[in-house]
């Protein structure tokens, strides 16, 4: 996996860890695509259901991301502190500089979409902009910039793809269950059943690779992020602040803007405990103010 040529230090334990989890949802798409073959006996209909879904979601996933935030673009006459900042960190990291958009929600947070570089948008929240002041946001800029640089937010995106068509076909095997019980003879039913069972541990498996990926990521953005800037400080001062400030956003809000974890600087939801840190989308906060700190000692700021 390689990525955009810039001036970021190229991270060879993310570009093997994204590879490797591309290969190992490769074999799991294959097996699956094989045994939904041999279960609904239509190829034509697994590879329109799967190349469908797949093409939609690589090509509108960030349009989707930006209408379902309800951002829109801003430009540099609207948000001059935004575009100044980009400019320069595009400048220092010599690469193409992203669109913006902002989004009208309290919820303090940032993400960047798009399939490449040349269709890549960093989107923020006003309620990031009230809270941060310029040296934190330009962190969580650098930080959003280095997964656009790193190209995970394209790998994310093709690799969440496994788990959503087998998502949507659980769903679809259990409504076709409950919507056609009585008048079905036992083979389709039994046919049914194991869609939904081979499509349930291909989602699980599935998600478990893109989760433990998905922590990986947020500590390379953010170690990329801190020697970009050279202000570890102000990424650490970032993170503890919307740390502190998402945990008394009301829980039916954070629920609305969770579909988007895996894309946010920082996770809107409570923090997982026990086996649910498995399914986390984030390292956990300590990790990453850690690893800031390290960075700052090797910095000697």
């Amino acid at each position: 996996m390689t990525t955009v040529r810039t001036r970021f230090q190229p991270d060879r334990q993310l570009n093997a860890r994204m590879l490797l989890t591309l290969f190992l949802l490769g074999l799991l798409y294959v097996a699956f695509a094989a045994a939904l073959i041999v279960l609904l006996k239509s190829v034509v209909l697994v590879v329109v259901i799967a190349g469908g879904l797949l093409f939609a979601q690589y090509w509108y996933a960030d349009k989707i991301a930006l209408f379902a935030m309800r951002a829109h673009p801003v430009t540099a006459e609207q948000q001059p502190q935004l575009h100044g900042i980009l400019d320069r960190l595009c400048a220092t990291a010599d690469m193409p500089k992203p669109g913006i958009a902002v989004a009208d929600t309290d919820l303090p947070n940032a993400f960047a979409t798009g399939r490449n570089s040349e269709h890549a948008v960093i989107c923020v929240t006003t309620g990031l902009l009230r809270r941060l002041d310029e040296e934190e946001l330009n962190g969580v800029l650098a930080h959003e910039l280095s997964h656009v640089a790193h190209r995970d937010v394209a790998v994310i995106t093709i690799a969440s793809f496994l788990g959503v068509l087998a998502g949507l076909l659980v769903r679809f095997a259990f409504y076709s269950q409950l919507l056609g019980r009585g008048r079905r003879n036992q083979n389709v039913l039994a046919v049914m059943a194991a869609v939904m069972l081979v499509s349930a541990t291909v989602y699980v498996v599935s998600l478990l690779l893109i989760r433990a990926l998905s922590r990986y990521r947020e500590l390379a953005a953010d170690r990329s992020a801190a020697l970009l800037t050279a202000k570890p400080s102000a990424l650490a001062s970032a993170l503890t602040k919307l740390d502190g400030d998402i945990a008394r956003i009301p829980v039916k809000d954070l629920r609305t803007a969770q579909a988007f974890n895996a894309f946010f600087f920082t996770p809107a939801s409570k923090k997982p405990t026990g086996a649910r840190r498995f399914l986390a989308t984030h390292p956990p906060l300590d990790q990453r103010l850690e690893q800031l700190a390290a960075i700052s000692r090797e910095l000697g700021a």
